[in-house]
């Protein structure tokens, strides 16, 4: 690649990135967002002990569906949204500039939110993790500090080195996982893997459906951010779509899979009050998975590769912010030297460094605070990342159906894939965001008054993008519903 053109200037001169990431490594850098390793170690026990117990694996089935029903909506309309910048862009060309500018000050509340929460899960673990093998108590912050550091440097730098760090690390994390699955799959009795024939019955004392894929929808966090590196991909029109279809079906697969193999290493009888009793007295359900059938070296290893996993997570989420504060620079949302790219890595070097400054603040104010990592940190900006990412997603299938609806010519013949598809997402959404909204504590592990007060964070941040316009940034919005039919060829 070349790096001595960084950006280019379009038509309405904006400033774009540029790369050569393949399909591939989009997938890298959106998967890494979804941190699977820490989805199958965090999530997953909860999901089998707050929700119904055995039957836990389909409530993650279940998200797979709703989000590939998502992503149907989001691929059809790809090839009409020009500009990068994922959500708000397609909710702008399908709703109109207030809705897209809205939808962006969500975006960027609920990833910083996230991005937070992480340093403090990283922190906690990182400390946990020394502790646990004699080493020194030392305070959280400062292991968030280093992973800080390491983060700045590499989102500093050209995306493809990201990509490369997050494949690493990504495969590493999914590997360890599989091969305690396969352990599982081929325990000498036979009786894990004859018993995967057999659909368990639920328990009447287990917990709702609606809890597992609550806490099966938190893990797919990030999966949606593919037309974030819409610039830097080779082939934007065919390189989206293909990454968010393969993002979907790796993660959802991979956690199905994953709680399936973990409910039947306890077996279904027993593994609800196995998670119950690791939910209430502590320590680490997958862990100690992992040491019983595959011994301690590969436990060692996948606590280890739990901290990376973590540390993927945040440079995965850092390069969306960015990404995000650059376009919205664009559109004169945000100030324009946002928009500005690096002359060597063609990176958003500006909106790279305010987001590590950023971060460096609200780690200090978390640390000064004196709130707890995992709870205070880490469970009240889940809390609002997940309400967040909901109502950008729901907004989205809106989006794309009311696009679709009012221009049913550029996909004629497609009504099924452009509109009766992003109907069924919308409801779909809504549902899993009255799951969201009535088991909000759940999530948060809060009370009721703080968990309440950080559920309404993203809806306001919508409300004032709707009511703080600026001319100049509406009129450069406007422009993204302006579009026109693909010229030869269909659309999608």
């Amino acid at each position: 690649m070349n790096n001595s053109n960084p950006y280019t200037a379009s038509s309405n001169n904006r400033n774009r990135l540029s790369g050569q990431l393949s399909t591939a490594g989009v997938v890298f850098m959106v998967v890494a967002a979804a941190a699977p390793l820490t989805v199958v170690n965090g999530n997953t026990p909860l999901a089998i002990g707050l929700g119904n117990g055995a039957m836990a694996p389909l409530g993650f089935a279940f998200a797979s569906l709703v989000l590939f029903a998502f992503s149907v909506g989001f691929v059809a309309m790809t090839p009409y949204v020009k500009e990068a910048g994922a959500f708000f862009t397609y909710v702008g060309t399908g709703l109109g500039p207030r809705a897209g500018q809205a939808t962006a000050f969500v975006a960027l509340i609920t990833y910083s939110a996230i991005q937070l929460g992480i340093y403090g899960f990283f922190g906690w673990a990182a400390a946990d993790t020394v502790s646990n093998i004699g080493g020194p108590e030392i305070p959280w912050w400062l292991y968030a500090g280093a992973a800080l550091v390491l983060v700045a440097a590499l989102g500093y730098r050209n995306i493809e080195l990201s990509s490369k760090v997050l494949a690493v690390a990504l495969i590493l994390e999914i590997g360890v996982v599989l091969v305690m699955n396969a352990a599982i799959a081929f325990e000498p009795s036979g009786s894990a893997l004859t018993s995967l024939a057999d659909i368990p019955a639920t328990s009447s004392s287990t917990g709702p459906f609606g809890i597992a894929v609550l806490f099966s929808v938190t893990g797919f966090i990030g999966f949606e951010a593919t037309a974030v590196f819409r610039d830097e991909a080779r082939d934007p029109s065919r390189t989206i779509p293909r990454a968010t279809y393969w993002a979907v079906f790796i993660i959802g697969g991979f956690y199905t899979l994953s709680c399936w193999f973990l409910v039947y290493a306890w077996g279904p009888d027993t593994v609800y009050g196995v998670a119950n009793d690791y939910l209430n007295n502590g320590g680490n359900m997958v862990l100690d998975t992992a040491r019983f059938y595959t011994g301690r070296v590969l436990t060692d290893i996948m606590e280890v590769l739990l901290l990376t996993s973590l540390v993927a997570c945040i440079l995965s989420f850092h390069n969306i912010v960015t990404r995000y504060q650059f376009v919205l620079a664009n559109f004169d949302i945000l100030p324009r030297f946002f928009a500005k790219s690096h002359a060597l890595h063609g990176s958003p070097h500006i909106s790279s460094l305010f987001q590590t400054a950023t971060a460096i603040v609200l780690v200090t104010l978390c640390a000064l605070s004196g709130a707890s990592p995992l709870v205070g940190v880490f469970g009240s900006m889940a809390g609002i990342a997940t309400v967040g990412m909901v109502i950008l997603m729901l907004l989205t299938s809106v989006a794309a159906a009311v696009f679709f609806y009012r221009s049913p010519h550029l996909a004629p013949g497609r009504g099924v894939t452009t509109r009766l598809v992003p109907l069924i997402a919308c409801l779909l959404l809504a549902f899993i965001l009255y799951l969201v909204l009535s088991n909000f504590t759940q999530v948060t592990g809060l009370g009721v008054g703080i968990s309440t007060v950080l559920a309404l964070i993203p809806i306001a941040a919508f409300v004032i993008g709707l009511v703080a316009v600026r001319d100049r940034s509406m009129t450069q919005l406007a422009e993204l519903s302006r579009v026109e039919p693909l010229p030869g060829r269909e659309a999608g």
